[in-house]
């Protein structure tokens, strides 16, 4: 399971004092262990992904927010840290492979227009789980059923 490699990997920090490391590791179980109590149970591999894709994205807009402020030291920090996050996270889907798959799902559906926007984004989103960002998904899809 995903806990139980993120808790394996922050003990290995520990052990090579990792500092980085281990602060994102303690960082993301904390995460995990506050929707767990939320939930009341332990999290499914699926949770702990949209908790690590909460926590990349959390870090890339802190990423843009110290580039437009100039602040080098702190972007150069949370690149660190998404580089260490996207450890965790399956493979993207580049353009060419997500755009297949928009084809593949508008043609499963049978939509045909904007209005079949919510049925293909309902089958579509489950297949690009934590490899695609949501917006980006949500515009190539209006996009293909616009040119339909």
């Amino acid at each position: 399971m995903l806990a139980e490699r993120l808790t394996e990997d922050l003990k290995q920090a520990m052990k090579d004092q990792d500092k980085l490391r281990l602060s994102v590791l303690r960082m993301v179980r904390a995460a995990i262990k506050n929707v767990e109590i939320e939930k009341r149970r332990p999290l499914t591999d699926d949770e702990v992904l949209d908790v690590l894709n909460r926590e990349l994205k959390q870090r890339q807009e802190s990423l843009a927010e110290f580039e437009k402020a100039g602040r080098d030291d702190l972007s150069r920090q949370a690149e660190e840290e998404i580089r260490i996050l996207r450890q965790y996270l399956p493979e993207p889907l580049d353009e060419e492979a997500l755009a297949a798959l928009i084809d593949e799902v508008i043609r499963e559906t049978g939509a045909t227009t904007k209005r079949d926007l919510g049925k293909v984004m309902s089958v579509l989103m489950p297949k690009v789980k934590g490899r695609a960002d949501g917006k980006k998904v949500n515009q190539m899809v209006q996009q293909r059923l616009a040119d339909a």
